[in-house]
């Protein structure tokens, strides 16, 4: 099976710098580090506050240390104090002790049950990891874990298209074509990342080319706002209904449709589907 394009997959080690970034501009903790998790193995990759190279490029097995714990449990962990620790195994007091750490706090990325990503806080002092700092770095983790969960929607929703049959140009794979795009794009409004929501609009371009093939010459320059209502009014949604899906209000709503219909020189919101889907700018 071909994979996508990697426009349509950004690094997911990016958004886990990100999140390490975010965490140590917010948290103050003295050593933020994490990787990803692949074939049941954490590559660490990221890290602030490190003072030496001895956890770089580090591997975790399963099951070993503190990462491999939560790896194995899905559940975060901390040891107040790592050298006595006897909850874990010490494979890897070289690089750990080395780096002056104590107190460490561990958080599994878990997306479908399966821990994708690891990410840890530590101190070289006493003073566990703990209260808000914790709070922190767990919620750290369930935004990227919502972040690999798009990301890995949107590849799913890729291959899918990639191994079907060419679309019919009307008929109920059409109207699949058309729900599988508004929901692309409804997906876009939930993530932070920028790179990730334009992969997201140009998988959409992406189907609509598919079903219709490019726009017409003659075809007027809708925004992407407007495109996404039009979509939405083209599935039988209300103003209400696809205010909530685009997660906007429902005068905003009427605002977009108001200038895609003028653009259109639609009477109706009907004409404006109708002449959008004449048009090719939308499937």
């Amino acid at each position: 099976m071909t994979a996508p394009p990697a426009l349509l997959r950004p690094r997911d080690r990016d958004a886990l710098r990100a999140e390490i970034r975010r965490l140590a501009d917010n948290t103050g903790v003295p050593v933020l580090f994490g990787g990803e998790v692949q074939a049941d193995t954490l590559l660490l990759s990221e890290f602030r506050g490190v003072r030496t190279d001895g956890l770089r490029g580090l591997t975790v097995r399963r099951a070993s240390g503190l990462g491999g714990q939560v790896i194995d449990s899905r559940r975060p962990a901390s040891v107040a104090d790592y050298r006595s620790a006897l909850s874990i195994t010490h494979h890897y007091d070289g690089p750990v002790l080395g780096e002056g750490i104590r107190s460490v706090l561990a958080v599994p990325v878990v997306v479908d049950n399966r821990s994708r990503a690891v990410l840890y806080a530590a101190s070289r002092g006493r003073d566990p990891i703990a209260g808000r700092t914790a709070d922190a770095l767990v919620r750290a983790g369930r935004r990227l874990a919502s972040e690999i969960t798009i990301r890995d929607e949107v590849d799913r929703r890729l291959r899918l298209l990639e191994t079907a049959a060419p679309p019919a140009p009307s008929g109920a794979l059409a109207e699949e074509v058309r729900a599988v795009q508004a929901e692309l794009r409804a997906l876009a409004e939930t993530s932070d990342d920028q790179q990730l929501r334009e992969a997201l609009c140009a998988a959409g371009d992406k189907l609509t080319r598919a079903l219709s093939g490019p726009p017409a010459p003659e075809a007027p320059q809708l925004s992407r706002r407007e495109l996404d209502v039009l979509l939405q009014v083209a599935l039988g949604c209300t103003n209400q209904a696809a205010a909530q899906r685009l997660s906007i209000g429902p005068e905003t709503v009427k605002s977009y449709l108001r200038s895609a219909m003028c653009k259109l020189d639609a009477g109706s919101r009907h004409e404006a589907v109708v002449a959008a889907r004449r048009l090719g700018l939308i499937p």
